[in-house]
C-alpha cells in the first residue's frame, strides 16, 4: 500500500458535472490500477449495478468543455513514477485515443464505490476508501463555504443597514457644526 495516492491528488480529479461531483472513467482506473478499456467493460457488463445517479456518460459538449479545460488546467498532479507530464490521459491525447466516438463516463462518489466491487481487485478495495474520503472532504469543503456564504451575506446586510444609519448621524452632527447664522436684530420698537 505505500503507492497508494494521498486524497489531496485524488480532489483534483473529481469535477461538478450535471450538478453532481464526479470522477471520469481515466481517473478512476488510474487510482485503481487498471485500464480504462477494463473498467469501461466490467460497468458495461454490470450496467444494472450502476443507475444514473451512479454513473454517466458524458454527452459530447461536456467532454468538449471539460478537455478544453483540463488542457489549459496548471494543477498536474503527480503519480509515483509515470504520466508526471499530462494530468489526464485525454488532455493532450489524439483523436486515435479518444475521439469524438469515445465519451468517457463519469462516476459519482457510489459508482466509484460500486465499480471497485465489480472490478474484484484488491487494490480498488484500497483506492476505493481513499476516494470515498475526498469525496466526503470536497462535500464538507462545500459545506463551509455554503455556510461562510450565509454569515457574509447577513453581515453585509447589517453593514448595509449600519451605513445608513452612521450616515444619519453624520448628517445631524454636520447640522449641529454648521455656524449659526446670527439674526440680525431692528433697531427700534416693535409695536
Amino acid at each position: 500500500m505505500k503507492d497508494l495516492i494521498p486524497t489531496e491528488q485524488i480532489e483534483r480529479a473529481i469535477f461538478l458535472i450535471r450538478g453532481q461531483k464526479v470522477i471520469l472513467d481515466t481517473d478512476l482506473a488510474r487510482l485503481y490500477g487498471v485500464t480504462a478499456k477494463r473498467l469501461n467493460e466490467q460497468v458495461k457488463r454490470n450496467r444494472h449495478r450502476f443507475p444514473d445517479d451512479f454513473a454517466f456518460q458524458l454527452s459530447s459538449a461536456e467532454f468538449a468543455s471539460l478537455r478544453s479545460q483540463i488542457a489549459i488546467s496548471s494543477q498536474q498532479p503527480i503519480d509515483s513514477k509515470e504520466n508526471n507530464l499530462n494530468w489526464s490521459q485525454f488532455a493532450t491525447s489524439s483523436s486515435r485515443h479518444r475521439g469524438a466516438v469515445y465519451r468517457p463516463w463519469a462516476f459519482t462518489e457510489h459508482g466509484a464505490i460500486m465499480a471497485a466491487n465489480v472490478l474484484y481487485s484488491r487494490r480498488a478495495v484500497q483506492m476505493s476508501v481513499y476516494v470515498v474520503r475526498a469525496f466526503v472532504r470536497l462535500r464538507a469543503i462545500l459545506a463551509t463555504h455554503k455556510e461562510l456564504d450565509k454569515k457574509l451575506a447577513e453581515l453585509e446586510r447589517r453593514v448595509k443597514s449600519h451605513d445608513e444609519h452612521i450616515q444619519s448621524l453624520f448628517e445631524a452632527i454636520r447640522h449641529l457644526m454648521a455656524p449659526e447664522i446670527p439674526r440680525s436684530r431692528r433697531i427700534g420698537f416693535r409695536a
